[in-house]
């Protein structure tokens, strides 16, 4: 394929292309969201090398739904639109309602190192003096698989990755395409990746004062068959098959195609006051945009949504009794929240579908073109060719 266009995100590529009906946040990313913190790694060598191999193409990406996740949790919902993949603190997440951890999305085989990670970094900055840790630490790790471009038998992302992320997550724009967890991933046979996007939603605070809401989201695609996709509501998959053009992994001759078809984890965070249940549901809007793009939910694919909101802050739950916040189990002790009205959350419910949609969009044209694991090669969707199939049918 041809690269005669520059990597660019959707938006630029294509102005005239209409995503919605709600504005963007000014970095159009999940770090619109007051208080939210993210970090990429791509990692490219094998630990304890510095030299760069071209088997290796992994990495990170760590979400901090608040600067002080460590003394507040966030309230959080999940929904699985089909479960082929993995999201530790799941269980925990449905009883409570409650993300008590950093979110670190990466490679199947580094679920382990990304849990670990967490924890050394949380009783290193955060246990008591006697490195006995108080607070109550589920870490919340998502996986999707990269071993078409990465070998996983390297073991490429430690621990040390995670403490690095946790403590590098900042508030600018995320880095998009062969970024973090997204470093090897394909998406609807094209190079796929990590991406992001963010909507203004505007309403009343509880004295009812004009104030405005962001939903913003983050992406890690490696989903999705080559006839799927659609952009804009233009069948581009099919268009590029009838002109011989779709997208491939190039396999050498007798190679079986070594990949399942899936899977995408999209995170959605939001300063909007909503509790667990509501949050539940506003995971599930990611569904629609998902759908948009041309995912189906397979049958292999790990299609897992997490949405969190940081506006109440919930005081960690401590597992010593001798604690700054002294609670009982059995004598019920009350916390101020608030909650939006369920009648007024449907503008939330479409800038969450909006934004996935677009995050998608962003981690495709971001992506570049790669050779990774025993010489595979993923190209890049060719944007000059999306710009003008696209185009010619708006």
């Amino acid at each position: 394929m041809s690269q005669s266009a520059p990597r660019q995100r959707i938006r630029q590529l294509i102005p005239q292309l209409r995503l919605g009906k709600w504005p963007t946040g000014r970095l159009n990313s999940i770090t619109d969201v007051p208080g939210v913190l993210v970090h990429t790694e791509s990692i490219h060598n094998a630990p304890g090398s510095e030299v760069q191999s071209p088997d290796i193409n992994t990495g990170v990406t760590v979400i901090l739904s608040r600067p002080d996740w460590y003394k507040y949790s966030s309230f959080a919902g999940i929904f699985s639109f089909n479960g082929c993949g993995e999201l530790t603190s799941s269980h925990w997440l449905n009883e409570t309602g409650l993300l008590a951890s950093p979110i670190v999305l990466t490679t199947t085989s580094a679920v382990g190192d990304a849990y670990r990670g967490i924890w050394e970094y949380t009783i290193q900055y955060h246990s008591n003096p006697d490195k006995e840790l108080d607070l109550f630490l589920f870490p919340t790790v998502a996986e999707t698989f990269d071993g078409y471009l990465n070998d996983q038998s390297r073991f490429a992302v430690t621990p040390q990755h995670i403490v690095k992320g946790i403590r590098g997550a900042n508030a600018d724009a995320v880095s998009e395409g062969n970024t973090g967890g997204g470093t090897g991933m394909i998406c609807h046979r094209f190079k796929g990746g990590t991406g992001s996007s963010s909507r203004i939603v505007k309403g009343f605070d509880i004295d009812g004062n004009e104030a405005q809401y962001t939903v913003g989201v983050l992406v890690q695609a490696n989903y999705g068959s080559p006839d799927n996709l659609r952009i804009g509501g233009v069948p581009v998959g099919q268009i590029l098959k009838e002109q011989g053009q779709q997208a491939t992994e190039q396999l050498k001759p007798g190679e079986k195609e070594p990949r399942k078809d899936g899977s995408i984890i999209v995170v959605v965070g939001t300063d909007a006051p909503l509790l667990p249940v509501q949050l539940q549901r506003l995971a599930k809007r990611a569904t629609v945009g998902l759908a948009k793009v041309g995912g189906y939910g397979s049958n292999t694919s790990g299609d897992i949504f997490l949405a969190f909101s940081n506006a109440n802050k919930t005081p960690f739950q401590e597992i010593s009794m001798t604690g700054a916040r002294p609670t009982h189990p059995y004598v019920p002790q009350l916390l101020g929240v608030q909650m939006s009205d369920n009648d007024t959350i449907d503008g939330l419910f479409e800038a969450t579908a909006d934004a996935t949609e677009e995050a998608i969009y962003n981690a495709l044209c971001m992506a570049e073109t790669t050779v990774g694991f025993k010489e595979r090669k993923v190209e890049a969707i060719d944007l000059a060719k999306l710009k003008n199939i696209v185009e010619r049918r708006l």
